[in-house]
């Protein structure tokens, strides 16, 4: 087989094509959010801003990879035949090259915010994008490895729920007020949901491994009810949107978004029951369908704030 090609596979399969939405999806509803509030499109600042969001995807998912290598190890040899591959404890990329090209993603991602600063003259982009890039920075690597010792679904949900989306939207309008963040709100609500419900799988192997995390600290029974609360809680906030933000948010729109988180956590909750510890297929489900009303409900939000900005 072309050597060039296993490495190709297996950069595609480090990179995790399935997590992409938990960054591209915030990434449209703060462009969205931007676009609607400016009344038109920078085409370029989107491009650059999607250039710091892919580089900046490729930093989080290899570098956490790399921080979290001792546990994941740890966890395939508790469950030799449960769960996916792991990028390095399976041998898919050495720990050398893994941290080579996160590191690369993560200095690519600041230099295009520092570029996109100086370009349109803006510190508060440098200022934001830098706030996204040292958020996981305190999450995943040491010494403060904050996913590992207690709070990082808070700070995953500050993250992706609010400073990324602020980003896109900054990008295309200058003067952002609190009404343009209002959106930002349910989608964080429901970004904490995810990062809850992510360590269900890793129950036992994060508590030998030493991580504190909801999962480890309350249980599985306890963190899905805590993951379900976060999704209600995310699902109700789309309807306080209209009256808060009424230039932005329109009733269908508001209506539109939680009608798909509903739909698809449905089946998140059918599942719940038998989302039990290594209970792998039950918990793949369970999760999947969170996943689907969590960024299927975005898109839709975003795609209704473009097309009540055009209307």
């Amino acid at each position: 087989m072309d050597p060039t090609t296993d490495l190709r596979s297996a950069l595609l399969y480090a990179l995790k094509p399935a997590s992409w939405s938990k960054l591209a999806v915030p990434g449209l509803l703060g462009t969205a959010v931007g676009v609607a509030s400016a009344g038109r499109i920078d085409l370029s600042a989107a491009a650059f801003g999607w250039a710091y969001t892919a580089l900046l995807l490729v930093g989080i998912v290899l570098l956490n990879d790399w921080a979290d290598v001792d546990v994941d190890a740890l966890k395939r040899r508790m469950f030799p035949e449960a769960g996916s591959p792991k990028t390095i404890p399976d041998g898919i990329l050495s720990r050398q090259t893994v941290f080579r090209l996160g590191a690369g993603g993560l200095l690519g991602a600041f230099g295009t915010c520092v570029w996109l600063a100086g370009w349109y003259g803006r510190t508060e982009i440098l200022a934001v994008g830098g706030l996204g890039i040292g958020l996981f920075v305190a999450y995943s690597l040491p010494p403060v490895r904050i996913n590992a010792h207690g709070g990082g679904e808070v700070l995953e949900a500050l993250g992706v729920g609010i400073v990324l989306p602020t980003y896109h939207a900054l990008l295309q309008h200058e003067g952002l007020a609190l009404e343009h963040l209002l959106p930002f709100v349910p989608y964080a609500m429901l970004s904490m949901a995810s990062a809850i419900a992510s360590g269900l799988a890793d129950e036992r192997s994060d508590r030998r491994g030493g991580k504190v995390t909801v999962v480890t600290t309350w249980g599985n029974r306890r963190a899905r009810r805590a993951t379900e609360a976060a999704w209600i809680a995310g699902t109700l906030a789309y309807g306080l949107l209209p009256p808060l933000a009424p230039e932005l948010v329109t009733p269908w729109a508001a209506f539109a978004a939680g009608g798909t988180s509903l739909f698809f956590g449905r089946t998140m909750l059918a599942w719940s029951d038998a989302a039990t510890p290594e209970a792998w297929g039950p918990l793949r489900r369970y999760k999947g369908a969170l996943h689907r009303a969590i960024w299927g409900s975005g898109a839709v939000l975003a795609l209704g704030i473009a097309l009540g900005a055009v209307s």
